[in-house]
């Protein structure tokens, strides 16, 4: 019981710092023995209902306390004291990616450079493994593979995932369907023995828009692997979660929660990670945005 009520104890000295009710970022741990993870949430992008940055990382944290030592931290796209990344185990990153993405600012990637030597885990969701290719060597050595525009492809479809093989992170993960999200495939992946693919899912042959994806109509592809880096640290990686109700799905909680937990270097449990959920979570720190207007009907012709 000392964990949870520790937490309340510092949710309710920190909340006049967050910018959502009832959320608060930053909250730092000193406690070694608790695995503390830490969630960049990138800034508002998308139409509403999509790349809900901030909702989806709360939600990933609501979810990584129900292991009981895990101590997750929420900042919004990098922490304003980065002493927060001091004893973390991994840090989850969730934000819009190429030429837009926050973290190739020169201070930011040099952190994150010394905190991969350093041997931290790392799990990157949906754009954010969009990098520029100037960075793609250092992209791949860290996690495995990344998106560029060459030979990678992405649009927005109905996809069934089947789980490959026996990974911790596939523990308790069933296939299943996500409606309407958002993909990114067809990426360069590290030929390391480190990397294994887990999530795979068939992909409309009109997708694939590159000459290097039209070659591979039928296959499989990627949308969820983890890496296992030479010098140490651990990467997990999946290109969905473009729309927040996809997690609806337990399988699809799991899997990322898991993944999570293992960059960490926590157990996954044999049944897979708690992700308890109910509809109205769906509703929660949803950022601001514009509502798209609605469309005008035509105009009808005189008779």
């Amino acid at each position: 019981m000392l964990l949870p009520v520790l937490f309340a104890v510092f949710v309710s000295r920190a909340a006049e710092n967050s910018s959502s009710p009832g959320i608060a970022l930053e909250l730092d741990t000193k406690e070694s023995r608790l695995t503390k993870i830490v969630l960049l949430a990138g800034e508002p992008s998308g139409k509403p209902g999509q790349h809900e940055y901030f909702a989806d990382c709360a939600l990933m944290m609501d979810w990584l306390k129900q292991t009981p030592g895990v101590w997750p931290v929420l900042a919004r796209t990098w922490p304003t004291n980065e002493a927060i990344f001091d004893g973390a185990k991994s840090i989850v990153i969730l934000m819009d990616g190429g030429a837009k993405h926050p973290l190739i600012e020169e201070a930011r990637r040099k952190k994150l450079g010394e905190l991969a030597e350093q041997g931290i885990g790392v799990a990157v969701f949906h754009q954010a493994v969009d990098l520029p290719k100037e960075h793609a060597d250092d992209a791949k050595a860290t996690i495995g593979g990344l998106w560029l525009a060459d030979i990678g492809c992405r649009g927005h479809w109905d996809m069934d995932l089947k789980p490959r093989g026996e990974h911790p992170v596939l523990r308790g993960v069933k296939p299943f369907t996500a409606k309407g999200d958002g993909w990114l495939y067809n990426l360069h992946f590290t030929e390391d023995a480190g990397f294994t693919p887990l999530l795979v899912g068939q992909v409309p042959a009109k997708s694939r828009t590159t000459a290097d994806a039209k070659k591979y109509i039928g296959r499989d592809e990627v949308i969820g692997w983890t890496y296992e880096r030479k010098g140490g640290g651990r990467a997990f990686c999946f290109t969905g979660i473009d729309l927040h109700k996809n997690w609806e799905i337990e399988s699809q909680r799991r899997f990322v929660v898991n993944g999570i937990l293992w960059s960490a270097g926590v157990d996954v449990p044999m049944a897979g990670a708690r992700v308890d959920f109910v509809p109205q979570d769906l509703a929660r720190n949803l950022d601001r945005k514009p509502v798209p207007a609605a469309a005008k009907p035509a105009a009808t012709k005189s008779q």
